[in-house]
C-alpha cells in the first residue's frame, strides 16, 4: 500500500488545483456522486425514530468496501486529486470539520452504523493512523472514491481498488485475531454486516468519459465485466469469513447534476445512456446474488436498491422536506465536485439540507439519510 500512501498533513492547495483542472474535469468530474445543524428533521416523512433496535451481540460490527459515497476520508492519505479534506465539505459535519466525506455532513455508513445497528457514532477510514484496536472491532470503511469493480477504475485516478480493500481487510483480521484471539475473531466477522457500495465511478467515468473501454466492450459485455468483479470479491470476502454482505445498486447516475450537464442537454434533463447502463447492471447484479446465495451455504446476500429511491427523491423532492433536485449546493450546483469545490468556490447555497445534492454529484446528508432509511429499513432483519 506504500505506493499510495502520503503524509496526512498534506492539504489542498490551490496552486496546484489550477493546474489540474483540464485533467479532472475529464478524468474526475464524471466519477463522484455520488451531523446537520437540523437533525431533527433530517428524517423528512420517513420518521426520526430507529425501525429497530440492535446491539452488539447482534452485529459486532460494520464493515464498508467501495468508492467516495461511503468513504470517510481513506483518500486523504492517498497520492490522488480524488478528495474532498477541505472547506466546505464537512460544513455540517461535527464542529464543522471537512474529514475526507464526500457530502456537507455524514455518509451512509455513519448513518447505518448509528441509527439502523446501534454499533457507534461514525465508521472510520482504515487510513486514519489514530484508529485503535477497539475501532476495527466494531468496524471500519475501506472504501475510496474513484474506486470500481473495473480495476482500471481505481488505476486512471490512483486510489484503492477492490483488491487493496481486500487485503486490508486481510490485515484488520489479522489484528483482531492479535487483540482478542482467534475464536473470538471469528464470531466478530461471521456475524458482522458487510457493505459493498460502488459502480457508478465505472460506468460514469471508465466507460462513458474516457476512451479506454469503450472500443474494446459494449455495454452489456462491460456490465458482464462489472458483474463478474463483483462475484469474485463477494466469494473473496465469503473465503475471510464475511457472511453478512449487502451490496447496494447503482443509482440512476445520469440524473446526478454533473451529468445533466455533461449531456448537453439544455433542458438539463437526466442522461438516459447512464441510467440505462446502470438499469443493465442492476439486473445482472441481483440475478448475481441470486446465484451467490444457493452457491455459498452460510451466506446472506442481499440485493440493495438505491436506484428506484434515488429516483423517487429527484422526482418529488417537496414530499421529503426538499426543494432543489438538479443542481448541487456548492457553487453553482452544475459542475463543481472534489477539487472543484473549494473554499474558493462561490455563490454556494446557504442552506443545504433544502438540496438533494451536495455538490454535482454527492447527495446531501439529509438526503443520504433519507436514502439510508428507505433503503435498509424494511431489508436489514432479512440479514438474520
Amino acid at each position: 500500500m506504500n505506493k499510495f500512501l502520503i503524509s496526512p498533513a498534506a492539504n489542498f492547495a490551490p496552486s496546484v488545483c489550477i493546474g489540474l483542472i483540464k485533467v479532472f474535469f475529464f478524468v474526475i468530474i464524471s466519477i463522484l456522486y455520488g451531523h446537520n445543524n437540523n437533525n431533527n428533521n433530517n428524517m423528512g416523512v420517513i420518521g426520526a425514530t430507529k425501525v429497530m433496535t440492535l446491539n452488539q451481540t447482534v452485529v459486532p460490527a460494520l464493515f464498508a468496501f467501495g468508492d467516495s459515497i461511503i468513504d470517510p476520508g481513506n483518500n486523504n492519505y492517498l497520492k490522488t486529486i480524488v478528495k474532498c479534506n477541505f472547506p466546505p465539505y464537512g460544513r455540517n459535519f461535527i464542529g464543522g470539520i471537512p474529514t475526507g466525506r464526500f457530502s456537507n455532513g455524514r455518509i451512509p455508513t455513519d448513518i447505518l452504523a448509528d441509527e439502523i445497528l446501534n454499533i457507534k457514532k461514525l465508521l472510520p477510514a482504515y487510513l486514519d493512523p489514530s484508529l485503535q484496536l477497539k475501532d476495527l472491532l466494531t468496524g471500519v470503511s475501506f472504501a475510496s472514491g474513484g474506486s470500481g469493480y473495473d480495476p482500471l477504475t481505481s488505476q486512471v485516478v490512483s486510489v484503492l481498488s477492490l483488491s487493496d480493500q481486500l487485503e486490508m481487510f486481510k490485515d484488520v483480521i489479522r489484528k483482531i485475531k492479535a487483540g482478542v484471539g482467534e475464536s473470538r475473531a471469528g464470531m466478530i466477522v461471521s456475524k458482522s454486516i458487510f457493505l459493498i457500495c460502488l459502480g457508478s465511478d465505472d460506468i460514469a467515468n471508465t466507460y462513458l468519459t474516457t476512451p479506454f473501454r469503450q472500443p474494446h466492450y459494449d455495454i452489456t459485455a462491460y456490465t458482464d465485466l462489472m458483474a463478474e468483479s463483483a462475484s469474485s470479491f463477494i466469494q473473496d470476502l465469503y473465503k475471510e469469513g464475511a457472511r453478512r454482505i449487502g451490496v447496494v445498486s447503482i443509482p440512476p447516475i445520469g440524473c446526478v447534476p454533473s451529468q445533466r450537464t455533461l449531456s448537453g442537454d439544455i433542458s438539463r434533463g437526466c442522461n438516459e445512456q447512464g441510467n440505462q447502463a446502470a438499469i443493465l447492471f442492476n439486473s445482472k447484479l441481483s440475478s448475481l446474488l441470486t446465484s451467490l446465495n444457493n452457491k455459498l451455504p452460510q451466506a446472506t446476500l442481499l440485493y440493495l436498491d438505491i436506484y428506484n429511491p434515488l429516483l423517487t427523491l429527484i422526482q418529488n423532492p417537496a414530499t421529503y422536506g426538499l426543494e432543489v433536485a438538479n443542481k448541487g449546493c456548492c457553487g453553482t450546483g452544475n459542475i463543481e465536485v472534489s477539487i472543484l469545490c473549494n473554499p474558493f468556490t462561490k455563490q454556494s447555497c446557504n442552506d443545504a439540507s433544502t438540496y438533494l445534492f451536495w455538490d454535482s454529484y454527492h447527495p446531501s446528508e439529509k438526503a443520504y439519510q433519507l436514502l439510508t432509511h428507505m433503503v435498509f429499513d424494511h431489508k436489514i432483519n432479512n440479514f438474520f
